[in-house]
């Protein structure tokens, strides 16, 4: 274990609550602190590999070919322009991973084959997976190739009601195929202090899920909203920002949380 990379699957079925944002972020967080970092875009919309300026047609070979075609990670994994961060691109192709997997009679167990062989000779400390925005077959491979999930929560209405699926989730890939799988923690997103709401849903999140809340909350920020449009971080791009601040702070906890389980990294 100790020489082997932490996997964590950033997860939650509902879109728009930052998944994608805080991949790349916290990536770049991590990387920024001398790790080395694998982001695996396994979203069909590709925001992770556009968002770190992987441009389509230089995504020769991509997640659809590491599941479906078996294609060696080495042959995937991208370098960006972010020291220490790389990255595994997706592109629409992936789309259909979903019917093609349907049939296969491993078809939950092909990204942790994927992964776990793909990354002994390659040096990194952590492999973050930036997952669609459902609880479909690819979300799955992910929840059993990962050793602990990250989920995102927006501060908003109905937040936590949206969990309960994801946990019902979670406990049939613990008793099915990844018994050891944790949960790293839930990250407040687009979190504003001044909303009564936003406080009311982190109140109700730290009563209900106690010590797997993070203390970091993620602000809103527009740093954070407009970094992807200059395919950077948010830490690259404007590195004293309120946003930056955050996916630092957050990167330091899971490295505290590693540093306390006597994780060691290989980097």
């Amino acid at each position: 274990m100790q020489n082997e990379p932490h996997i964590i699957a950033v997860v939650n079925q509902k879109g728009g609550v930052g998944k994608t944002t805080t991949t790349i972020n916290l990536g770049a967080a991590l990387a920024s602190k001398g790790l080395n970092v694998l982001i695996v875009d396994l979203d069909p919309q590709g925001n992770a590999s556009t968002g770190l300026g992987i441009e389509p047609e230089d995504r020769e070979f991509t997640t659809y070919d590491l599941i479906i075609e078996g294609t060696a990670l080495a042959d995937v994994v991208r370098p960006t322009k972010f020291n220490r961060l790389m990255i595994a691109p997706a592109t629409t192709d992936l789309s259909s991973a979903d019917m093609q997997l349907v049939s296969h009679e491993k078809r939950i167990f092909l990204l942790q084959k994927a992964l776990r062989e793909g990354v002994q000779d390659q040096k990194f400390d952590f492999v973050l997976i930036d997952c669609p925005p459902s609880l479909n077959l690819l979300t799955l491979n992910a929840m059993v190739a990962a050793h602990a999930l990250l989920i995102p929560l927006q501060s908003e209405f109905f937040a936590l009601e949206g969990l309960s699926q994801l946990m019902l989730s979670i406990r049939e890939i613990r008793q099915t195929a990844n018994p050891d799988l944790r949960i790293e923690g839930v990250v407040l997103t687009m979190f504003d202090a001044r909303n009564n709401l936003a406080r009311q849903v982190e109140e109700d999140a730290r009563d209900n899920l106690g010590d797997l809340v993070f203390k970091t909350k993620i602000p809103r920020n527009v740093r954070v909203s407009e970094a992807p449009s200059y395919a950077m971080p948010v830490i690259q791009y404007d590195p004293t920002s309120r946003g930056s601040v955050a996916y630092k702070s957050l990167a330091t906890e899971i490295m505290k949380q590693h540093s306390e389980r006597g994780v060691q990294h290989v980097g």
